[in-house]
């Protein structure tokens, strides 16, 4: 070892002769060993997408997504971005989106506040506390809902087994009955 660190030493010159300080020289000079370490990220971040995905899916009658936002490295970043994403773009399209707009087409405006009937598929009080209590008690009537959730509420009424009936008249006229 004492006659490679000579050579070494030598040849660079500017290294002293002696082993020690030139295993130290050489281990300054090279690639530091990275350790597998998660990158932290603000757990805040995680939390808002997180409410999101569970926004999306509360909306469409979906349970709501469980796993833990803990620890906040960039995969469960990632995990509840996607999560959210996911249940976005299922939101954006309920599956009778036409007919809804069909109904709505002949019932009236989606922020229609006439009483006994509001929104764009005309919900009464009865059918909205019955489909949509949440909303009702936090948003107030159908008038103030956007278009989406007014048709997803719409899509519980006809998944629980209503159908169209609830609108006899326009869902006739479109066809649906």
């Amino acid at each position: 070892m004492g006659a490679f660190a000579l050579t070494a030493g030598v040849a660079r010159a500017a290294v002293s002769l002696s082993t020690p300080k030139l295993l130290v020289h050489a281990a300054a000079h090279a690639r530091p060993v990275r350790k597998a370490r998660h990158v932290r990220v603000n757990p805040a971040v995680i939390r808002r997408y997180r409410a999101k995905a569970w926004r999306w899916q509360a909306l469409m009658g979906q349970a709501p997504t469980r796993r833990s936002i803990m620890p906040s490295t960039r995969a469960v970043l990632r995990y509840w971005t996607r999560a959210a994403a996911a249940a976005y773009v299922k939101a954006i399209h309920p599956p009778h989106r036409g007919a809804w707009l069909c109904i709505h087409r002949y019932e009236g405006s989606w922020s229609d506040t006439g009483d006994p009937y509001w929104g764009g598929l005309q919900m009464d009080r009865g059918f909205m506390s019955g489909y949509a209590p949440r909303y009702l008690l936090h948003r107030g009537y159908a008038d103030r809902w956007s278009p989406l959730e007014q048709m997803w509420v719409a899509e519980r009424a006809y998944r629980s087994g209503r159908g169209f009936s609830a609108w006899p008249n326009t869902a006739r006229m479109c066809g649906l009955i």
